[in-house]
């Protein structure tokens, strides 16, 4: 497999800079996660990296090797796209037997059909390979150009939004079967996303893109409990984080006259800052120090998102689905002072790790 390495990556479109000096460096054998919004930059690296658009500035490795000059085929990396990219009136055979048929390979039959047979199984679409693409569902079609992709036996695979054309049950169990595919096969997955949630579940490691610079770069875990910024704290997680502007006075919080807390003092700040506070670490209960109105409820299943009103403050609290609570209800509310996170109220910045 490979690992892959980009070192000061900028890339322009005229006037527009889609890249711009990134910095980035994949293992052999990692699922990287590159995620943000629409116009990060996400899809331009990726095609950068498969050897379809060649950068403005900086180089690329593909094990240690500096392949700026090298085409698409040269780099033996295999691209999925959104859009399936299979020929309709060939069946699913013919499909994953096409790319092993050009010259440049030079296979014998038995050799493609032993690696039709390996791909088929392993992502259990054996008894489609008869069937014609255009009578295939969406997930399955999707699963045929994956298998398009592991039939080459590339470097890399590159994985640009394969699933968000897919219903949401479906992205689900293809979420897991990507997953588990990538490790069975051991090979480094570069999927590019702006879903968070894909991206916390699937990724080794996430880099959050925006404006076509990297923001942060860390475990799923890392990004979520420790990001870099409001930006990053705000794009990552579901339900979105809490973000209340305040200020800070030893260790109470005020936020914007509404209500006073206590926070566990992580960073030596004093005055106007950004409290972030995951709707988990919100409680809601009889006894608690402050009171809400009910604004909203979403009911989510195995738990609600219920909307508090304080003062002209909206905050999000996750309670359980056993918490019966009704729109404009008077409710009790506190946080978890350990789980306050304290960002810059100019840059944004998260204050975490200053002297305290």
């Amino acid at each position: 497999m490979a690992r892959i390495r980009l070192e000061n990556i900028t890339k322009s479109f005229g006037p527009h800079v889609a890249v711009d000096k990134l910095d980035l460096d994949v293992a052999d054998g990692e699922f990287f996660v590159l995620l943000g919004p629409t116009g990060a930059g996400k899809t331009t690296t990726l095609r950068m990296i498969a050897g379809l658009e060649k950068p403005t500035e900086g180089v690329i490795h593909i094990n240690q090797v500096n392949v700026n000059d090298w085409g698409p085929a040269e780099r033996d990396v295999a691209l999925v796209l959104q859009q399936y990219s299979l020929y309709p009136r060939l069946t699913v055979r013919d499909n994953l037997a096409f790319p092993l048929r050009s010259r440049i390979r030079k296979l014998s039959e038995a050799d493609i059909d032993k690696r039709i047979d390996y791909a088929s199984k392993t992502l259990r679409i054996t008894h489609l390979l008869d069937r014609k693409t255009d009578r295939l569902s969406g997930g399955e079609m999707q699963r045929v150009s994956i298998g398009r992709a592991i039939v080459r036996e590339p470097q890399v695979f590159l994985m640009d939004e394969p699933l968000s054309a897919l219903d949401a049950k479906l992205r689900e169990s293809l979420r897991s079967e990507l997953k588990d595919l990538q490790m069975r096969l051991g090979a480094t997955f570069i999927f590019v996303t702006h879903d968070q949630v894909e991206a916390m579940t699937m990724g080794d490691r996430i880099a959050v893109l925006n404006k076509g610079r990297i923001v942060q770069v860390g475990t799923p875990r890392d990004v979520y409990t420790n990001p870099r910024d409001t930006f990053v704290a705000s794009f990552v997680g579901s339900p979105a984080i809490n973000l209340l502007p305040g200020s800070l006075a030893g260790d109470v919080a005020s936020v914007a006259q509404a209500f006073q807390m206590p926070i566990t003092r992580s960073a030596a700040v004093e005055g106007p800052v950004t409290f972030g506070i995951r709707p988990e670490d919100v409680e809601v209960a009889a006894g608690a120090p402050n009171e809400a109105r009910i604004h909203d409820v979403e009911n989510h299943g195995i738990e609600k998102i219920v909307t508090l009103r304080v003062g002209d403050n909206l905050m999000r609290a996750a309670v359980p689905a056993r918490v019966e609570v009704k729109v404009e209800e008077a409710v009790r509310f506190s946080w978890n002072p350990d789980k306050v996170m304290l960002f810059d109220a100019k840059t944004g910045l998260n204050l975490r790790g200053q002297a305290a």
